[in-house]
Formats: structure tokens, C-alpha cells, sequence
């Protein structure tokens, strides 16, 4: 039976690629690049799926490249992988460490970039044995950072065409092996806000005769959150969130400028559409109540990633057919950005977490400077992402269906 031998020839690939894999991931580690400056990840991905007969194309900026595995008359599905890195300084004590300073790959985009390399191969191999009925379409995406990189590759067709998408990331809270899946949203939309008050300014011996402007900002701080709270279904989990406050220079006198910065995280997609709105709306409440303008700058950063259900089942089949009975795992809803979500907004799919922790080890939280992986998780995430890619071309269900006659 189909299914069967695919767990063979996994096995077979990666007896003979593994070792190549962990490899080529702890080169990108040791040369990582920030959003839209990926030239030689890019390169060094392009190097490879050229020699395995494919045909990459890289994106006008020169970072980042789209390119599709298979033909014919079949459904076409999409895998994405992020390639940039952070602005962090690299602090572990390892032979693969950043050579760039205060670049590294803090997130686990180098793991990401070799799973769907590891992937790529192998369903190259698949293509041209005849066993893909359709098309994967394999997405090395820029700049998910910064973010802006899944609008760059949408804006030049990367999934038009497409009927489903799959991505994943590393979770250093869950095991190697294990692979975390939610339907629904799995993570937070994620915008800045900017909001600037102004006034007359004056003495603070008389606030009477003026705006006090610094009163006005703090009631603005705490009445905008909490009012939020309350004119939103708190299944939304709308947040907002202050992280940086200016105003005034001295001590007796009342500035006619201030300006607080801060983040609003969204879990629900309609709350985030209509937020920026119900913000301004209560921002020019609170503000006239104390006779001062102000002015909001809501800048859109990513929506909300929410996982369709029948991807999340696929994922989750594959899952239990590649790693085992038990290897998928309930995990929870974050309040980080991730712009994955902009596919999901024009096309199904689902989006999973890698446990790339030692099983009985120690968590590296992302972001921070210590954070690495256990490389073991490399092959179990090419494992999961070609067992998904295939089941999908072949149909829920149908890959312990199709006979060994058709290998």
C-alpha cells in the first residue's frame, strides 16, 4: 500500500540526506541576514533546488523564491518556509554560532528553510517517478519579520492558483517529534499604534486655564484599554498595550505635546477589521473631555492566523502517519504576529509548531540570543511536510489506497 511505502522511502531519503540537512541549516545559522537583504540564503536554496532538476524563480527584490514541483491536471498546494533572521546577537557556545554580529537566527527560520529544502528534494524525487498528482508550490518567503514578505510574494502570484497552504514553526515548549496543531486562530493579529495629544501648554500653578496635557495622556492610557475591554467580545482577546510614553520636560510646566506608542494584538479576524475605527472613535471621547486634540497613526502590521479546520485535520493525519500514534498535540493560542496570516486570508490552510525541544531537556525560548534547537527535529518536520503535500495531492485518506502498482 501507498502509505506504507511512503514511510519507506522517507526513511531512505533521509538515511541518505539527514546528516546534509542539519548541515546546510547550520551554514544559513552561521550567515544569517535581516528581512529583504536574504541574498545568499536565497542563493545557497536556489544552488540546490537547481541541482535537483527544479526550477526555482527568485522574487524582484532578489530575496526569496517561489518554485513549483510537478504538473498535470491536479490540485495545486502550497508550503511556505520564512528565511530571515533577527536583529539579536547569537550568545550560545557552539561551532555553528552567528558570524554575523547582532544577527542571528534567534526564531528558528534557518529550521523552517531546511525542513522545505529537505521537503523540496524529496518530492522532487516524487515528481519525477510519477507519484505527484499535481503540484506543490514551494514558497521561501522573505521578511517575515519585518513583516512584509507574504505581501511581496502574493503581489507577484505566489498563490495564485493555489487551493491550500501549509507552514510551520518552531515550538521550543514542545518536544521533538510532536507537532502542535489548533483550529481556529493559533496566533494574534499584531499593529502599532501611535497616538499624539497636543494643547495650549501653560503653568501648572494654573491647569484651569489651559489643557493639562499630561493628565489628559494618562487618562488616555488607561480609559482607551479599558474601554476596549468593554465595547469588545472578550473572546476576541483585543488587546492594547503601552510601550513607550513622552511628554513634558519640566516639572512645572504643562507641555503642549505628548505621544504614546504602543501594540494592539487581536485573536478574532472581524475585531481586528473593524479596530482601528473603535479605537479612533474612543480616542477622540476620551481627549475631548479634557479639552485636548489628539491624533491617531494606526499603522496595519498582520491579521490573525486562523487555522481552517480540514487543513488542520490533514496536517494532523499526516502528522500521526509520519511521526506516529500520539504525535500531534493541542497547543495554545499566542499573541504573537505572524504573517502567514495573509494567506489565510485568500486561501485555506493551516499553520503548525515543530517541537524542537530534547525530550526531558531545556526550553530556548525564540527571540532571545540563547535560543537553538534540536537538530533531530529537521528530519521529523520533512516527514510531516511531504507526507501533508502528498496526502493532500492524493485526497484525505487516499495514500493507504493507492497500490504499490502505481509506485
Amino acid at each position: 500500500m501507498r502509505g506504507r511505502e511512503l514511510r519507506g522511502e522517507l526513511d531512505a531519503f533521509l538515511a541518505d540526506n539527514e546528516q546534509d540537512l542539519v548541515a546546510f541549516r547550520r551554514d544559513l545559522h552561521m550567515h544569517p541576514e535581516l528581512a529583504f537583504a536574504e541574498y545568499r540564503t536565497t542563493q545557497r536554496i536556489a544552488e540546490r533546488l537547481t541541482a535537483a532538476g527544479l526550477n526555482p524563480s527568485v522574487l524582484p527584490r532578489g530575496t526569496g523564491l517561489i518554485c513549483d514541483v510537478g504538473s498535470g491536471d491536479g490540485p495545486t498546494i502550497a508550503l511556505r518556509a520564512d528565511i530571515d533572521a533577527l536583529p539579536l546577537q547569537d550568545e550560545k557556545d557552539v561551532p555553528h554560532r552567528s558570524t554575523v554580529p547582532g544577527v542571528c537566527h534567534a526564531c528558528g527560520h534557518d529550521v523552517h528553510t531546511t525542513v522545505l529544502l529537505g521537503t523540496s528534494l524529496f518530492l522532487a524525487q516524487q515528481a519525477a517517478a510519477g507519484l505527484l498528482p499535481g503540484r506543490v508550490r514551494l514558497i521561501f518567503q522573505p521578511a517575515e519579520e519585518l513583516p512584509g514578505g507574504a505581501l511581496e510574494v502574493m503581489a507577484h502570484g505566489g498563490i495564485s492558483g493555489v487551493e491550500r497552504i501549509f507552514g510551520l514553526h518552531c515550538d521550543p515548549r514542545v518536544d521533538v517529534g510532536q507537532l502542535g496543531l489548533r483550529t481556529g486562530p493559533i496566533t494574534s493579529a499584531c499593529d502599532k499604534l501611535v497616538v499624539r495629544v497636543s494643547g495650549p501648554g501653560g503653568h501648572t500653578a494654573r491647569p484651569h486655564l489651559t489643557a493639562d496635557l499630561v493628565f489628559a495622556l494618562a487618562k488616555i492610557l488607561t480609559e482607551l484599554p479599558a474601554a476596549l475591554s468593554r465595547r469588545v467580545d472578550p473572546r476576541s482577546s483585543l488587546s492594547l498595550v503601552w510601550g513607550k510614553v513622552e511628554a513634558g520636560s519640566a516639572a512645572n510646566a504643562i507641555p503642549d505635546d505628548g505621544v504614546a506608542e504602543g501594540t494592539i494584538r487581536c485573536l478574532d479576524e472581524e475585531a481586528w477589521h473593524a479596530a482601528p475605527d473603535l479605537i479612533k472613535s474612543l480616542l477622540e471621547s476620551v481627549a475631548g473631555a479634557y479639552g485636548v486634540e489628539a491624533t491617531m497613526d494606526y499603522k496595519r502590521g498582520v491579521p490573525p492566523v486562523v487555522n481552517d479546520e480540514v487543513s488542520v485535520e490533514m496536517l494532523a493525519e499526516a502528522a500521526e502517519r509520519a511521526l506516529g500514534a500520539g504525535a500531534v498535540v493541542p497547543t495554545q493560542q499566542s499573541l504573537g504576529g505572524e504573517d502567514f496570516a495573509w494567506y489565510l486570508e485568500s486561501i485555506p490552510g493551516a499553520f503548525a509548531r515543530l517541537g524542537t525541544r530534547t525530550p526531558g531537556g531545556l526550553t530556548y525560548d525564540i527571540h532571545q540570543g540563547t535560543f537553538d534547537v534540536d537538530e533531530t527535529a529537521i528530519a521529523m518536520g520533512v516527514r510531516v511536510m511531504a507526507t501533508t503535500a502528498l496526502s493532500s495531492l492524493w485526497g484525505a485518506g487516499s495514500l493507504d489506497s493507492v497500490t504499490s502498482a502505481m509506485a
